[in-house]
């Protein structure tokens, strides 16, 4: 009965100061002596918010001989303090004493700790280690510690171990899979993330909220709106929707695969209260489809609703007014932030300067750099650079391509840009002295890359790719298509090709763009289909400009609406025209 008592007092201390006295009194009575209430203090110490993990530490090292519950309570503190890795230090320590001690024991919860402490940590030498002891301690068969291994090897992109110990593991549990479809979507698997949970829905296991969140995700990623459509009816089906999380993970799926009404309706149909992530998620999907007033009535709404905007609020409304180039509404909602509360962090930096510099003000936007009170990290500087190259302005593209050297960054775009504008003025040595600062700093162009969903399979293409088994069809509808919009007044953007070659030979190097070999294979699969369904793709970098103005034409001349996500934004091209209006 005194150690039932004892036990609700430790549970009801809510101060720090309150340990401590109970502490003494432990200490008086003589009630330290028991393992089980002493381990209690040493939890409520180590891990509470009041508590004081040193305090835990020093009460630790006053213990003669430390039991396992001792330890695990020190390691619980520091897998969920701010220095997690120290958690890992701790258990070397504890098993240096479990080989001389029988009455310390690593066991299950140490091991789970442990993990966890260094799935925060990102120590994936440690988790391995920690790996080999759970098979040495026959701690396998715990199916609860093997997700808490499965969990961290994801965690930190170990994704091979993960997959092995999954595919090993003797019991899986719904939180199980959810552990590695997360870990693939965030590890850029996002294929084998759907697979994984088709999988799991073909042997029966009932998803949870947390199961469709991550796999929603995976279809954000890819474009993948019919898989995330089925996830959706699952969801309905389920009654899932009324969790808030998933709801925003479904306007987030709608927005990014290119149905930004359909978010919009999710969003007004809601039935659980709906919270800043929510109002943010939708302000954000506008924006990067171009629908600034939309964005920006819904920022607006937020203090009507009761929700106080936060610093992701203020950078959906400023992306809203960056791609609609509404430079001062854009600005007075920049120097408004700090009234409200919100300091600006660099995004919002970037999206003002971004702002300012497509609009041509590139002084400003230099003058807004020099004059941060943090460092500029590059990003601010890439935006300078490439308004540099749509207003043509070498003065300013040289200066940012010099602060970007000296900060030793090595994208490829960044040299990419500096020999555009070098080439449109047909300074080719000066396109030849870049092309070699790239050799010499072995700066490598990353890859265009393009994907679409077709009859529910993802196809991928790359630039003048002959991988995919309809390849010479793909071709042929290309030279179609070449032909038509040609007859429509397409000139080719040969500007755009930084080698020194004829123009016959240039406008045959924008042909095979990977976007451009994407929405060809999309035609030809919507042969015979209603006119009313998009050709949608997803870019892994920015669309390039000739691609934008074929595909203009290809809108109007094949009667066809054609929707691009690139790595920015959003491009419906309908009739012959673009939703960016050419602003990008």
């Amino acid at each position: 009965m005194a150690r039932v008592y004892m036990e609700t007092l430790i549970q009801r201390c809510v101060t720090f100061s309150q340990i401590k006295q109970l502490q003494s009194h432990f200490l008086t009575a003589g009630h330290f002596q028991s393992s089980f209430l002493r381990s209690r203090l040493l939890d409520r110490c180590a891990i509470s918010t009041f508590g004081n993990l040193s305090h835990a530490v020093q009460i630790f090292n006053h213990i003669p001989k430390p039991l396992t519950n001792d330890w695990n309570a020190i390691i619980r503190g520091f897998a969920a303090s701010s220095q997690p890795s120290l958690a890992f230090s701790w258990f070397r320590s504890m098993l240096c004493q479990a080989s001389s001690s029988s009455m310390c024991k690593v066991d299950a919860l140490t091991c789970s700790f442990t993990l966890k402490a260094c799935a925060r940590a990102l120590c994936s030498s440690a988790i391995v280690q920690l790996h080999g002891q759970i098979n040495r301690r026959g701690l396998f068969a715990d199916a609860l510690l093997c997700t808490t291994l499965l969990d961290a090897y994801s965690k930190n992109g170990d994704l091979s171990n993960a997959q092995k110990l999954f595919d090993e593991m003797p019991v899986r549990d719904v939180a199980s899979w959810n552990a590695l479809i997360a870990g693939l979507v965030s590890g850029n698997r996002a294929h084998e993330a759907l697979e994984l949970y088709k999988r799991m829905e073909m042997e029966g296991i009932s998803r949870n909220e947390i199961t469709v969140v991550a796999a929603l995700g995976a279809c954000s990623h890819l474009g993948a709106i019919k898989e995330g459509e089925k996830i959706y009816d699952y969801i309905k089906d389920a009654d899932l929707d009324q969790n808030v999380i998933v709801s925003n993970a479904t306007i987030d799926m709608y927005t990014k695969c290119g149905f930004v009404d359909r978010a919009f309706q999710v969003f007004e149909q809601m039935t659980s209260k709906k919270s800043v992530v929510t109002w943010n998620t939708m302000i954000m999907g506008f924006a990067v489809h171009g629908e600034a007033h939309k964005a920006l009535e819904i920022f607006e709404k937020l203090n009507y609703n009761g929700i106080t905007p936060d610093d992701v609020s203020y950078l959906a409304a400023l992306t809203a007014c960056r791609h609609a180039g509404l430079v001062e509404y854009g600005t007075s909602i920049f120097n408004n932030m700090a009234c409200n509360g919100v300091e600006p962090n660099m995004k919002h930096y970037g999206c003002v300067v971004d702002l300012l510099s497509r609009a041509g003000r590139l002084r400003e936007a230099h003058d807004i750099i020099c004059s941060m009170s943090m460092l500029p990290d590059p990003v601010l500087w890439q935006s300078l650079l490439g308004a540099s190259e749509i207003h043509k302005n070498i003065e300013m593209a040289e200066i940012a391509s010099r602060k970007l050297i000296e900060m030793g960054v090595k994208n490829d775009g960044d040299f990419v840009l500096l020999s555009n504008i070098y080439a449109a003025q047909g300074r080719w040595k000066d396109v030849g002295r870049v092309r070699d600062d790239m050799e010499t700093k072995q700066v490598k162009k990353v890859p265009g890359l393009s994907y679409i969903e077709a009859e529910g399979t993802i196809h991928k293409f790359y630039n003048s790719d002959k991988s995919h088994q309809q390849w010479e069809e793909i071709y042929e509808k290309i030279d179609e298509i070449r032909f038509k919009i040609r007859e429509d007044g397409y000139v080719a953007q040969t500007g755009l090709v930084l080698h020194d070659i004829g123009e016959e030979e240039k406008e045959n190097a924008l042909c095979y763009h990977s976007e451009k070999l994407a929405v060809a294979y999309g035609l030809m699969m919507m042969d015979g289909v209603e006119e009313e369904s998009p050709v949608r793709v997803i870019k892994n970098l920015r669309i390039c400009g000739d691609c934008h103005v074929v595909f203009k034409h290809i809108s109007k001349i094949y009667k066809r609406e054609i929707i691009v996500r690139d790595r920015v934004r959003f491009h419906r091209f309908k009739d012959g025209s673009c939703s960016c209006r050419d602003y990008w």
